[in-house]
């Protein structure tokens, strides 16, 4: 997914919901892996699963990161974070589930999720954690921008994603995107359709208005 208009301002602290033995919030703050591990552990848990996602350094070998940037509407995240999570918390059998999501630039080495889960046994806490992460990648509306030294490209928010390119250094081509099977060169070859078409299926909410020429395709994210 690449995103649309989304919400630029900033918010401090963290916005939360919360049910029952759920906690799921959004932040632009670092993140507090103990705080979150406190959020779920209790005396009928035998089990606390934490994972924290991390941004690395390369994501191909060529092309180092400098860093990640994350954003959202967070109102509709939340309540999506919140839906999954009861979901989560029924069908694996768990005490609590805690879920935080970092939002704006996220550099090398900080974490961008935390996911903390409880549960009585290790087998339903190590698959509840799971499935909660492979959610939030999959449903959670969650828009990340990968930067490099020669600018970003929009993806998502899950392994293995199309990308879109935002901004490009000199070097780069005019058309497709890298990785998609495109050649980078021209739009009118079959290596451009190819990349247009992968974007399509990987990236259908996908728009993009080029600052300054009023050009623009669905959605009309203004770079």
């Amino acid at each position: 997914m690449a995103p649309p208009d989304a919400p630029k301002q900033q918010f401090s602290g963290e916005q939360s919901l919360t049910e029952p033995n759920i906690y799921v919030s959004l932040t632009y703050d670092p993140l507090d892996a103990t705080a979150q591990m406190a959020r779920v552990k209790s005396p009928q848990a035998g089990a606390v699963v934490l994972f924290a996602g991390t941004t690395r350094s390369h994501f191909s070998p060529s092309r180092p990161i400098t860093h990640l940037s994350y954003t959202t509407y967070p109102s509709l995240a939340l309540r999506t974070l919140l839906r999954l999570s009861s979901d989560i918390l029924t069908s694996h059998s768990l005490t609590s589930i805690a879920i935080t999501h970092r939002l704006g630039r996220v550099d090398i080495g900080e974490e961008s999720i935390l996911i903390a889960v409880s549960a009585p046994h290790r087998r339903e806490a190590w698959r509840g954690g799971e499935e909660a992460l492979e959610r939030v990648k999959g449903e959670v509306e969650v828009w990340k921008e990968e930067w490099f030294e020669d600018g970003g490209v929009w993806r998502a928010n899950r392994d293995g994603g199309v990308g879109v390119e935002v901004r490009r250094g000199s070097g780069s081509g005019s058309g497709g995107t890298k990785g998609s099977g495109g050649s980078g060169k021209g739009s009118g070859g079959s290596g451009a359709r190819k990349g247009s078409d992968a974007r399509k299926k990987e990236l259908p909410e996908v728009g993009i208005r080029k600052r300054g020429t009023g050009e623009f395709s669905e959605g009309g994210l203004e770079f």
